[in-house]
């Protein structure tokens, strides 16, 4: 298998530090690509973010058989256990209390792709051109669009959009989504904090995947893009692009990261 792989977290314009965090690694066999965006104030978010990130990079970095049918709850799992811990940390600390995170775990090998999610972080996929949003928002306004009350649109836009209704910490159990399908060549996925995905629309996110750049180029772009309309949160991007899908362990994926991010001043 060979994955093009670019990842980047950048404060934005308006926050001090960054609560966000990631994780992106790929080999021959496939990869495991995380989003995390803490909540609770600075040093509480950034360490349920890093948590959680910790823990499924763990728990799920040797996770390649995705036809077995084990394989989402071995991700459900997982989810489950960083909520747990992160949560008797928020009980046990006075200075924790209230922190928690989102998380998006995308797993892609052989020909297929897995997704555990928690929280309004999300993973798409770029196929033939379309620009697809694979998981579905845990917040208040995606209940209100599921209710018919907001329209896709009306909820961009709504005071209340940063509001999440599930997520990893908040107490000690958490119900997970899973997400599965079949990987081609040529599909590009992004896993983005909503630093990104609340600043730029899909048309525009779809837009800026389908130039002929380079991959970590689009990640820039991507985070120039939410900077450029305000950046007013952390903005995480994760970018795969799919060059093979037979599983060759001759074939060494290559993974490229852009810089990481410098505070400003």
């Amino acid at each position: 298998m060979e994955l093009v792989v670019a990842a980047r977290s950048d404060v934005g314009m308006i926050r001090a530090g960054n609560e966000d965090n990631f994780h992106a690694a790929a080999d021959a066999t496939g990869g495991i690509f995380i989003v995390a965006d803490g909540m609770g104030g600075h040093a509480a978010g950034e360490v349920a973010s890093e948590m959680a990130v910790e823990i499924l990079r763990d728990q799920l970095s040797s996770l390649r058989d995705l036809y077995d049918r084990s394989a989402a709850e071995r991700v459900m799992n997982s989810l489950r256990g960083a909520n747990l811990a992160i949560y008797n940390r928020t009980v046990t600390e006075t200075d924790k209390q209230g922190m928690g995170t989102t998380a998006s775990v995308l797993i892609v090998a052989g020909r297929r792709y897995l997704i555990g999610q928690v929280g309004d972080s999300r993973v798409y996929m770029l196929r033939d051109g379309q620009l697809r949003q694979l998981t579905k928002d845990h917040s208040y306004v995606q209940e209100q669009v599921d209710a018919g009350f907001l329209t896709p649109e009306q909820a961009r836009y709504h005071p209340y959009s940063n509001v999440i209704t599930r997520c990893v910490g908040a107490s000690d159990d958490v119900e997970p989504d899973t997400f599965a399908g079949e990987t081609r060549v040529g599909d590009m996925f992004l896993v983005a904090s909503d630093g990104l995905t609340g600043m730029v629309d899909d048309r525009r996110l779809q837009q800026l995947m389908l130039s002929r750049a380079e991959v970590p180029r689009i990640v820039d772009s991507l985070i120039a893009e939410a900077n450029g309309r305000g950046g007013l949160d952390n903005i995480t991007a994760i970018v795969v692009s799919v060059r093979a899908v037979d599983a060759d362990p001759q074939t060494e994926a290559r993974t490229v990261e852009a810089p990481a991010y410098r505070p400003r001043g």
